[in-house]
Parts: structure tokens; sequence; C-alpha cells
């Protein structure tokens, strides 16, 4: 049986001064939490190794389009969607 990853973004946010996006994938209980621009995952709760190294690998390969996508929510489309 193949399985849906949900993946979900944030809209650009800061830390220390430097912009960044948060991108979560889940898929049933399993979820991981990455950060792009350096589009590595910092917390996994329930992926294989090999899962997460796809998903770091999905987050350099649509880096400008999640950026992009990140760029259009405002803080009232955030909270509406």
């Amino acid at each position: 049986m193949k399985t849906t990853v949900r993946l979900t973004h944030s809209s650009v946010l800061f830390k220390d001064g430097k912009p960044f996006v948060s991108v979560l994938f889940e898929d049933g209980d399993k979820s991981a939490e990455g950060r792009i621009p350096e589009c590595t995952i910092s917390i996994n709760k329930g992926f294989s190794e090999a899962e997460k190294a796809e998903f770091e690998e999905y987050m350099r390969e649509n880096k400008t389009d999640i950026i992009d996508a990140a760029k259009k929510i405002t803080g009232i489309t955030h909270w509406m969607s």
C-alpha cells in the first residue's frame, strides 16, 4: 500500500536576522521538520534515514519554489488557510 506524505511550509521567518522557511513532512504519526535554505531535517519522528535523506533532497531540488510560495504567505493568508 502506497502512502502519501503531506508537505506543509511556513511563511518566510527570521532568526537572528536570517530568513528561513520551516518545512514539515507528515505521514500519519510520522513527522519530520526541516529548514530551507539549509535543506536539512532537524527533527525526525518515525521516518527512516533513507526517507529523511529523500526529504532533504526534495528540499534542495525544490528550494526556489518553496521559498517563492512561502513569500506569498502573509499574516492573514496564513491564518485563513
